[in-house]
């Protein structure tokens, strides 16, 4: 197969294509030598797995016992909890955002946020989440605006976190603290 583009209509529409990419490549330069800008590259649908694995592959290293959930209201069972994990990279506007909470049954979402050259995470108890839903607070109805109720997100900002989230971690290691506080059990080293 040659990749030679031989249709006159297809080389205009190339070259379109080339003048555009200029106003995107600073997205790609942001990202430039990071170990985590192949994951962007990825279909959404295979980054929430990527992100489920991440998290699997990281907690695994620091002893706890992580497994898939036996069904699909949750993502991973952690140390014996339930837990729902949300990623996201950050957006070029500064943020992260967390897609698709649900009421469904775990104990805590584990939202995964990666930067360039860094990783934020928070371990959000499930009444908790539903509590700041409910009343609009930084979790936020995602689809059917104000009156929408199945599905929700959360947009979070390093280092300018609400009140509220402050106490749900931010650095890895506060996420693993507070995952071994949970579950009542240290990790299995």
């Amino acid at each position: 197969m040659s990749n030679a583009i031989n249709d006159p209509d297809v080389r205009i529409l190339a070259s379109c294509a080339e003048t555009l990419h200029a106003d995107y490549a600073e997205d790609d330069r942001d990202w430039a030598g990071s170990p985590f800008a192949w994951i962007r590259t990825r279909p959404s649908r295979q980054v929430g797995v990527i992100g489920e694995k991440l998290v699997a592959g990281w907690l695994a290293t620091k002893g706890f016992d992580v497994v898939r959930s036996p069904d699909s209201q949750a993502d991973r069972v952690i140390n014996g909890k339930r837990a729902e994990v949300k990623f996201s990279t950050l957006w070029k506007s500064g943020f992260y955002k967390f897609q698709q909470l649900r009421d469904q049954d775990y104990e805590f979402v584990m939202c995964l946020g990666l930067s360039p050259f860094d990783a934020h995470c928070w371990i959000i108890p499930k009444r908790v989440v539903m509590k700041q839903w409910r009343a609009g607070d930084g979790i936020e109805s995602q689809h059917g605006g104000k009156a929408g109720r199945d599905t929700a997100w959360l947009s979070v900002t390093p280092g300018k976190e609400p009140a509220w989230l402050r106490a749900c971690g931010g650095r890895l290691g506060d996420a693993a603290a507070l995952i071994e506080r949970i579950t009542g059990r240290k990790p299995l080293r």
